[in-house]
């Protein structure tokens, strides 16, 4: 076997695999040998027929056969002998066969990288605590959650809740399928569109109103998307909240058996601490990814980008499956989707390589960590721990996300660190956008 490769650009590579006539022709006669010992031919009895019968029969279809296991075969040992590390499927083809058998294969290698820029890289660290005014704040929440609704005689307010019977209609066409009737709209929810809500200040029940609001852009429903609808709305009643006291009732609902007040707050403040650490995780790993992406080139190889494209389609075209609607109607073009799938291709070569270069092991006390932290979000955390080290692959994932957070750490004891003090919320508003 001979083989030369032609460095075509940066990543892409022209390999021409060269295999002796003579090679091929013994390993065609050896399969042609094989198979005559078993093929039926009319006029012959199983076995009997002449080899050169044979050969005219089947030849061409056995040297076929023979090429494409050579292809499979030889492929391989050429790139390992060549040390080509290819990124995705080759493109093959026949080339001349005048002096045995050759093929040119095509393909992207992937790339080296050097993790110089690495030392030194600026980081931000998100540093914040829970604090009792946060614990505070968090109660009131768990009062809001928990309101109830009393009628009131008098105009709606923001953060009422105004129960309406309303049509819509945009250039004189209902779209509403006539009237929605007794229909709740909390002030100030944004449950509606921009402007709606608004509108519904000042109503009280019994009261009727025309206005204008206009649909987003981006609705959902094309035809309705940046038009102006006239809205005719009659108010049935209004309603304003109720919370309710925080006493022992309330705090056994939220899962304090023995209805204490200090255990509640330790409850809540657990869990806040709990998310806060992950919230900080997430956005330190952020910063590091956006700063890596930075301070590392790399050329990333058009067929991995591609790939990630089409991981990054799939929701849209599931959703599209869904509604019943066609996947091209969403005008959703490969290249809306291109630099943040080589933004994502780029960073994991570059952490496989940090991981390499680093020497980082999986450390299994981390993974173990990893998923009882995680299942603490469950009211059985010990199932979920099962869950997870029942399947492999499910296990795989976390293992996978330990080892990237494990290449974090590298790089951050590496960069140039400076702590940015935020608080509690803040923080997790920003993590849930």
């Amino acid at each position: 076997m001979q083989v030369s490769v032609e460095k075509t650009s940066e990543l892409s590579r022209k390999m021409i695999v060269s295999v002796p006539e003579a090679v091929v022709q013994q390993k065609v006669a050896e399969r042609l040998k094989s198979l005559s010992k078993n093929v039926k031919i009319d006029g012959f009895r199983p076995g009997k027929a002449p080899q050169q019968v044979i050969n005219k029969l089947y030849g061409e279809r056995v040297r076929g056969e023979v090429t494409g296991d050579l292809i499979q075969s030889t492929y391989f040992e050429a790139l390992s002998k060549e040390q080509l590390r290819p990124a995705g499927y080759p493109n093959i083809q026949p080339a001349d066969q005048s002096e045995g058998f050759q093929y040119i294969a095509e393909f992207e290698v992937y790339p080296e990288i050097s993790l110089d820029g690495v030392n030194g890289m600026e980081v931000k660290r998100p540093v914040a605590e829970v604090t009792e005014s946060d614990v505070d704040a968090m109660i009131e929440k768990l009062r809001v959650r928990n309101k109830t609704w009393q009628t009131v005689e008098r105009p709606s307010q923001a953060q009422d809740r105004i129960t309406i019977t309303f049509s819509g209609s945009v250039d004189g066409e209902n779209f509403t399928d006539g009237k929605v009737e007794n229909y709740p709209v909390e002030i100030g929810a944004g449950q509606m569109i921009p402007g709606f809500e608004d509108s519904l200040i000042g109503l009280s029940g019994g009261e009727q109103k025309t206005f204008n609001a206009t649909f987003p852009e981006n609705y959902g429903k094309d035809t309705l998307a940046g038009k102006t609808a006239e809205f005719e709305v009659e108010a049935v009643k209004v309603e304003e909240s109720v919370l309710p006291e925080i006493d022992a009732d309330f705090i056994k609902k939220h899962g304090i058996e023995d209805g204490d007040m200090v255990s509640f707050r330790e409850d809540i403040r657990n869990t806040m601490e709990r998310q806060l650490a992950q919230a900080l995780a997430a956005r330190l790993k952020n910063s590091v990814m956006d700063a890596l992406y930075g301070a590392v080139q790399v050329a990333v190889p058009n067929t991995l980008i591609d790939g990630e494209i089409e991981n990054l389609m799939a929701p849209y075209k599931e959703n599209a499956k869904k509604r019943k609607v066609k996947f091209e109607e969403l005008d959703l073009p490969k290249d809306l989707f291109e630099e943040q799938a080589r933004r994502r291709v780029a960073l994991g070569l570059i952490l496989a390589e940090v991981i390499d270069k680093g020497e980082i092991k999986l450390d299994d006390a981390r993974v173990r960590n990893t998923i009882e932290e995680m299942a603490q979000n469950y009211e059985q955390p010990q199932d979920v721990i099962n869950w997870y080290y029942a399947d492999e692959k499910r296990l795989d994932e976390v293992k996978n996300m330990v080892l990237e957070d494990q290449a974090v750490d590298w790089l951050v004891a590496k960069a140039k660190v400076q702590d940015e003090n935020l608080n509690f919320y803040d923080l997790m508003d920003n993590q849930a956008r």
